[in-house]
């Protein structure tokens, strides 16, 4: 393999790789806080769409974790940057939450049900029977379909919880017609999210959980990447699949001395 460029900036998956159900992984606020303190550009990113930026920079503070309100990547900011370069000013019905809307808000897209440019499914805890049923008599309709995230379950404390992956299923099958998704493992994600903070992907690297979207994404994007043990892929599983990541590693404080 040939010799990479020394690695200048850094993006991370949240849930698995910094924090594991509410509470921090250990290293990851030494690894925040190298990043910081070294002035290389970093995103935090995470494909769940239910909460702003400002959300997730308050609930990571309260655990401990000190990271920038622009230092946070969401599937839902990269969705709504994808509409904004596809249709600006354009309307959407969503089935979502706060983070979802107010990216879109934010953007100048008109929320509404009549005849709107795009259906837009993202994350939430209140999947509606009417909701989706409007969706599918609008894509119907020619509305065009996108959504935030391929995840088929999300977590709780309870257990897995079905995610957008799920119900984008059910509405392509009551529909014929497949989404559009915007986040990992689609590299759009990474490529705006790069963008965002001026970093290039020759000399950036990826670290995540899963093979199946952090190391896909940011193999596809072009990043040397990482994967940590410490949430959804054991090291066993990393042979099924047809690529791999540039490094294993325990967790992420195998990583500060790395920045």
């Amino acid at each position: 393999m040939s010799e990479r460029r020394p690695i200048e900036s850094w993006l991370t998956d949240m849930d698995g790789v910094l924090i594991h159900e509410g509470v921090p992984i250990p290293g990851a606020d030494a690894f925040i806080t190298k990043l910081r303190e070294s002035g290389k550009p970093f995103l935090v990113l995470t494909n769940n769409s239910i909460y702003t930026a400002r959300d997730l920079h308050a609930r990571l503070r309260r655990m401990g974790l000190d990271v920038p309100v622009e230092n946070i990547w969401t599937s839902a900011l990269a969705t709504a940057k994808f509409l904004d370069d596809q249709r600006p000013g354009g309307t959407a019905y969503v089935i979502g939450e706060a983070g979802l809307t107010t990216a879109l808000h934010d953007i100048g897209y008109v929320l509404t049900d009549h005849e709107p440019d795009y259906v837009v499914l993202g994350e939430t805890r209140t999947y509606s029977f009417e909701a989706m049923t409007k969706a599918v008599r609008l894509i119907n309709g020619g509305a065009r379909f996108i959504a935030t995230n391929p995840d088929e379950t999300g977590p709780s404390t309870e257990g897995p919880l079905p995610a957008t992956g799920a119900v984008a299923a059910l509405i392509t099958k009551a529909t014929g017609k497949q989404p559009y998704f915007a986040g990992k493992p689609n590299p759009l994600m990474m490529r705006t999210g790069l963008n965002a903070i001026g970093a290039h992907s020759e000399t950036s690297a990826m670290i995540g959980d899963r093979m199946d979207t952090d190391v896909l994404a940011g193999l596809e994007a072009g990043m040397q990447t990482f994967l940590v043990l410490t949430g959804l892929t054991g090291p066993e599983e990393v042979e099924r699949y047809p690529y791999r990541p540039s490094k294993i590693v325990d967790s992420i404080a195998d990583l500060v001395d790395r920045v």
